[in-house]
């Protein structure tokens, strides 16, 4: 059987043409982030596997959820991912469609994990030196690790920075091993 990834793809490049052809790249964000959280929320993934219950009954725990935020062509692509059960795909699509979002809007996602937590003088500094290194937008996402000593650890795309105390010492270590 196909992978997750390879099963979602086709639906977050639909989902975003569509959004994309409408001006509505924010709210159809918005909408898939509900929707994977609907769906990754215990008892739901059960129930989306569950044969007894119609493809109405499953509909109505998203749109009964969403409400008035999930417009109608959000619910009609619900309805298609229902159709073909891939309800459960929402939170790989919904990552492949941000995936996609930040591509088109020359955006690029940063994950900073440091030793201590970081004031917003510190991570505005850390966006600014990124944003000139790598010439995009940077959605900056901290966290905190105290196993790290001191320092951080940057992942953007495919590349790891290592200025990690932690990471300095295994290295150290490895020099003097070798």
């Amino acid at each position: 059987m196909l992978n997750r990834t390879t099963l979602a793809r086709p639906y977050a490049r639909a989902a975003f043409l569509s959004a994309r052809e409408h001006d509505a790249l924010e709210r159809w964000s918005a909408n898939l982030e509900l929707a994977a959280q609907i769906s990754a929320h215990d008892p739901v993934p059960e129930l989306l596997d569950n044969p007894r219950l119609t493809r109405d009954q499953v509909m109505s725990l998203f749109t009964g959820t969403g409400g008035e935020r999930f417009e109608q062509p959000f619910v009609n692509f619900l309805k298609t991912l229902g159709q073909y059960r891939r309800l459960a795909l929402l939170p790989e699509i919904c990552a492949q469609f941000e995936a996609l979002r930040r591509e088109a809007e020359k955006r690029v996602r940063a994950l900073v994990t440091s030793a201590y937590p970081m004031d917003e003088e510190q991570t505005g500094e850390m966006r600014a030196r990124l944003q000139a290194r790598f010439g995009r937008e940077i959605d900056l996402v901290v966290e905190v690790d105290a196993s790290l000593i001191g320092g951080a650890v940057i992942r953007i795309e495919d590349q790891v920075m290592d200025g990690s105390v932690r990471g300095q010492l295994e290295r150290l270590a490895r020099q003097v091993a070798a």
